[in-house]
């Protein structure tokens, strides 16, 4: 994967990951303790907010596939799945729905044949939040000119009866 969640499946336990893409560097990665990576489940909730329900959930629906394991099983979160779990947290933000992040997810591990499907995905939903913002806008607008209205309105009484 890409976007900070560049992951191989070599055949030997030892897992290595090709550098991070363009998308992953542009991610504002949390500060983190120089030179840790394999953070445990509680580490990654008190880091990010998520629960370890959630996460559990995104590894079972294939939203964070491929988790390291230590010798006892436990998983182990790497500093590029922390990278992921924050680009994730942003696409959460936009409204997108789950079923898309995780189709972002599989056309990520299906590789570079994929970077205008998964263009294409961030541009339209890239246009629903600008459309969403504009109705913030407005809805910000209305809300002003009530608020400037009621603060005129009590004034108003206050300039009659001086």
């Amino acid at each position: 994967m890409t976007d900070g969640t560049s992951r191989s499946t070599p055949a030997t336990p030892a897992r290595t990951r090709p550098a991070p893409t363009a998308d992953a560097r542009t991610a504002a990665p949390s500060p983190r303790p120089a030179g840790r990576d394999g953070y445990t489940i509680s580490e990654v909730v008190a880091r990010t907010g998520l629960t370890a329900h959630t996460l559990r959930w995104y590894e079972r629906i294939g939203l964070m596939p491929h988790v390291d394991r230590s010798h006892t099983g436990q998983r182990r979160f790497s500093d590029r799945d922390l990278d992921w779990l924050a680009f994730v947290g942003k696409l959460r933000m936009t409204g997108m729905p789950v079923a898309d992040m995780v189709r972002y997810a599989e056309l990520l591990r299906e590789g570079e044949s994929t970077v205008g499907a998964r263009r294409e995905l961030l541009e339209a939903t890239r246009r629903e939040v600008v459309a969403r913002i504009a109705e913030l806008h407005d809805t910000l607008a209305v809300l002003d000119h009530k608020i400037g209205f009621y603060a005129g309105a009590r004034r108003a009484p206050e300039r009659h009866s001086a």
